[in-house]
């Protein structure tokens, strides 16, 4: 087990990952920008070129900052959906919340709609679809962790058919836009505020119960025998599993393998300790996405790929990494 040292020193390293990220998303692109100037735009001192300003702060921060903050939610969402349903294969995509949350917003874009309203159906529609796989999954009360990630790989699929019809109506001009949406898209990052916010309410809901997270890893029986309110544990966090994973959707679009393989890569370094574990997927996640986004405007500048491509490029090596190390253990 690793001791409380060395969690400690990989959460430093990942602080320290997460800033050179977010450094780097700032200085590289078709214009490249002197670190001392990105830090003299930043702190508005006399040293900022008056030409880079409008792309430090105008351009790369925004879209910078929304990428670390979507990153940060699905891996978080990944690491609760794991530890409370004990699957390693869960996560918002698994389960059919980024699904649901996909509905809603390209539902929202064929009516019209545009920010608030995209983000509102795409919530919406999280939140829908996690009350259809849960509700479902408990039945008669049969509740157990294959049947409900049984029913939310159905219900996950029903919302690709619905995305499908939704495609095949909306009028040609937006399918473009819907398809790139689809595949990861933090170009049309706008207003950054409430997925930081969002970000940042998530772990300040879920750090408090991390001694019970901890205990409910163990077993749903054993945390009940130990005074954890298991019924209303499973309903906050799914409630903040939804309303992260609908957040990190409406700004960027469907992005995979972040929920899924960060908790992974971070649980391998540091353990499962809740207490360590959250704050250090948020990091984690948050600096993958930020490396991602900056390749995807870069590695074939001025095309910019769809970040979900990158991520997924790396996602699938990493987690059929892990599949022949479990298997050899």
């Amino acid at each position: 087990m690793p001791t409380r040292r060395r969690a400690l020193l990989v959460l430093t390293l990942l602080l320290l990952l997460a800033a050179a990220s977010l450094a780097t998303a700032l200085a590289v692109g078709s214009l490249a920008v002197p670190l001392s100037e990105v830090a003299a735009a930043l702190l508005g001192t006399q040293g900022a070129d008056s030409g880079t300003l409008p792309v430090v702060l105008d351009l790369r921060l925004p879209r910078a900052l929304a990428g670390f903050a979507c990153g940060g939610l699905l891996a978080l969402a990944g690491a609760l959906m794991q530890v409370l349903l004990r699957n390693p294969l869960a996560d918002p995509y698994v389960l059919g919340i980024s699904g649901g949350a996909g509905v809603g917003a390209l539902s929202a874009m064929l009516l019209g709609l545009a920010g608030l309203g995209i983000a509102g159906f795409s919530f919406v529609g999280a939140l829908a679809a996690m009350l259809l796989v849960f509700g479902l999954a408990h039945g008669d009360g049969s509740w157990t962790q294959t049947r409900l990630l049984l029913t939310g790989v159905v219900v996950a699929a029903g919302c690709g058919a619905v995305v499908a019809l939704i495609l095949s109506l909306a009028p040609e001009q937006r399918i473009h836009g819907m398809l790139f949406w689809l595949m990861g898209d933090l170009s049309q990052a706008g207003e950054v505020a409430p997925v930081l916010v969002v970000l940042v309410l998530a772990l300040a809901v879920t750090l408090p119960f991390a001694r019970e997270l901890n205990l409910l890893a163990r077993g749903a029986e054993q945390a009940l025998a130990l005074g954890v309110a298991v019924p209303t544990l499973r309903r906050l966090i799914y409630f903040v599993a939804a309303l992260a994973t609908a957040a990190a959707v409406t700004t960027a679009g469907s992005i995979g393998f972040i929920g899924l393989i960060v908790p992974h890569l971070v649980r391998l370094a540091i353990g499962n300790d809740q207490r360590l574990l959250l704050p250090a997927v948020v990091l984690a996640g948050g600096s993958l996405l930020v490396l991602a986004d900056t390749l995807a405007r870069t590695v074939v500048a001025p095309i910019q790929l769809p970040v979900g491509v990158l991520t997924a490029l790396i996602g699938v090596p990493a987690f059929l990494y892990l599949l022949g190390r479990g298997a050899k253990t």
